[in-house]
């Protein structure tokens, strides 16, 4: 058979540790014997990273401004012990934040659905989709110990000279304080991403903050989504039946247990972080979830919602056997194809992801897996695969 073409390079972003093993196994054994593979390749190896000075994150995050479609391989985000593993000049942020910050960009992980994997949450029968803010809140905070009695203020100086100033506390003990903020900017980044990708992919989307607390704050959030909403989306959720719902955050929580999933839930940055682990680990297992990076003018990068499964990359130096569950990494992979393939027109390399996906599904829920699912499956007849095992199981299914 002739291998599928392609005509734009994908930007390939390769990784570290196991999943940097399990990236190369899979474009030679599923990819690369079957697409003329076409990628714009950066190494975001923790090593090179060090030798480049990060540079070549911040290339690789224009690269996938400029081609649009990117797959990314997991990346250490380096603590002191990685400083001193790997001999670091310093210690390197995190690739993710970076990347996301270029593309201005909002994470969005959706679990993937399979037979005899079953959710804790039993009507949890479709994929529910979290979109997390990734700007500012207690993540960019700045925190003050008050170390005894003593007044505390909010002060803004706006340039003109404009002071704005509220009491936070008057503090007859100790205590502490935080200051968080966002922007306006961002917010409506995050919320065109959101109904984009809504859009896009044909589901409701559901939003929640807290404003009635937050009569500002989370205000503010709830007024910019209605606002982007009314001027430049109403119609596009109209025509494709679709809905937007705004909700409080602890209304959401109960809406989303009850449902049966299918949805995309906007968050904000903290209850993204929280979510996204609590909704993937109900459905399963963090392997099995996919990622994806969605900019408001339509770029997009793929990856796995995990990291590098450092125990088992040791193991694997030692020669000893693993067996490391690759099907978000194969997803992220099938995502950037697919993408690839309707934003150029190329049916073929569409179809070629969904029977790649397909084959992956299918293996599984006839009972072949890697060790983590078959610790959690109903299948009572599962059979354990390696990490090798289990992509060329996938291989010669896809063959057939």
């Amino acid at each position: 058979m002739a291998k599928i073409k392609m005509i734009t390079p994908i930007v390939e972003m390769d990784g570290d540790e196991m999943t940097r093993i399990l990236w190369q196994i899979i474009k030679d054994e599923l990819l690369l014997p079957y697409i003329d593979l076409k990628t714009e390749y950066y190494d975001l190896g923790l090593q090179h990273r060090d030798d480049t000075n990060d540079q070549v994150t911040v290339d690789a995050a224009m690269a996938a401004k400029k081609y649009g479609v990117a797959v990314k391989c997991a990346t250490i985000t380096p603590n002191a012990q990685r400083v001193e593993e790997y001999k670091l000049k310093e210690m390197w942020r995190s690739p993710n934040g970076t990347i996301r910050s270029i593309m201005d960009g909002t994470v969005f992980r959706a679990p993937i659905i399979v037979k005899g994997i079953d959710p804790y949450v039993q009507n949890w029968t479709k994929p529910i989709t979290i979109a997390r803010h990734a700007y500012g809140d207690v993540y960019k905070s700045v925190e003050i110990i008050a170390p005894g009695p003593g007044k505390a203020e909010l002060v803004f100086t706006g340039e003109d000279g404009t002071v704005i100033k509220e009491t936070i506390q008057e503090f007859d003990s100790p205590g502490v304080l935080q200051g968080m903020h966002n922007m306006n900017k961002s917010i409506e980044s995050f919320a065109r991403s959101c109904f984009n990708f809504a859009v896009d992919t044909k589901q409701d989307l559901w939003f929640a903050t807290k404003d009635t607390i937050s009569k500002k704050y989370d205000h503010t959030f709830k007024d910019v989504f209605q606002e982007v909403y009314e001027t430049e989306y109403k119609e596009k959720f109209e025509e494709l039946n679709i809905e937007y719902f705004y909700t409080l955050i602890d209304d959401v929580v109960a809406r989303v247990v009850r449902s049966e999933g299918g949805y995309i839930w906007a968050c904000k940055n903290y209850d993204g972080d929280v979510m996204s682990d609590l909704v993937a680990t109900a459905y399963g297992s963090l392997a099995m979830m996919t990622s994806v990076l969605v900019s408001p003018d339509g770029k997009y990068e793929y990856e796995a919602a995990h990291g590098t499964v450092q125990r088992h990359y040791y193991k694997h130096l030692k020669g000893e056997e693993t067996s490391t569950n690759s099907v978000a990494t194969i997803f992220a992979w099938t995502g950037a194809l697919r993408k690839r393939g309707e934003l150029d027109g190329i049916q073929e390399l569409q179809e070629f992801a969904d029977k790649l996906e397909k084959a992956t599904i299918g293996v599984i829920e006839d009972g072949s897996m890697t060790k983590d699912l078959a610790l959690i499956t109903s299948n009572k007849d599962a059979k354990t695969l390696n990490s090798q095992e289990f992509i060329h199981a996938i291989k010669e299914r896809l063959e057939a």
